[in-house]
């Protein structure tokens, strides 16, 4: 389907110069000559390249149409991972490359959405938030003041991220997958 040059938004799958791309970021600029365009930031899904490319309003964009699919992390076997579509029961195997560094952050029976595109997968998208325990952080020093704000933690799967000063070992928080940053304490 063909979207309009200002219409490219982040998250779109878009073909350009024969290859998918994954939109990341965009821009409408206005410069003072000459006429406006969209400043578009994409990630070669194949590649993971990137490439920053100006589209005009008079020009056209091809938008990819992904399906998504949500699959259950099952287990890893060596260099694979085993997942299963939650509706047909039907398992798939994937590459550890495939997801990357967002690996650390799957635990069994986890749902994940697959982006498929021509039956085959091209991205996937973990839940927003997940809740870890926390393996290590520092001890409150006494009168500590407040504008020293995070502190560094270890989550139980190896992970190191920031945590307020009031977290503690062994709690249990839940974090942001997309910045990987803490957002609250399990109560």
């Amino acid at each position: 389907m063909k979207v309009n040059g200002n219409a490219v938004k982040p998250g779109m799958i878009v073909e350009h110069k024969g290859e998918l791309w994954s939109v990341t970021k965009s821009q409408s600029v206005k410069p003072g000559k000459g006429g406006a365009f969209n400043q578009v930031e994409m990630k070669n899904i194949k590649t993971n390249s990137k490439l920053n490319e100006r589209f005009r309003s008079s020009e056209e964009v091809e938008r990819v149409r992904v399906d998504e699919e949500t699959y259950q992390y099952l287990y890893q076997q060596d260099e694979k991972l085993i997942l299963m579509n939650t509706t047909s029961f039907e398992q798939i195997e994937l590459d550890k490359e495939f997801v990357g560094e967002k690996l650390a952050l799957l635990s069994e029976n986890d749902e994940v959405i697959l982006e498929i595109y021509n039956e085959k997968p091209i991205g996937i998208q973990l839940p927003k938030t997940l809740s870890f325990i926390v393996k290590d952080t520092e001890a409150v020093v006494k009168g500590q003041t407040a504008a020293s704000s995070n502190k560094p933690a270890v989550l139980e799967n190896g992970l190191r991220i920031m945590v307020p000063p009031f977290i503690e070992q062994g709690e249990k928080i839940i974090i942001n997958t997309e910045d990987l940053s803490y957002l609250k304490r399990v109560e």
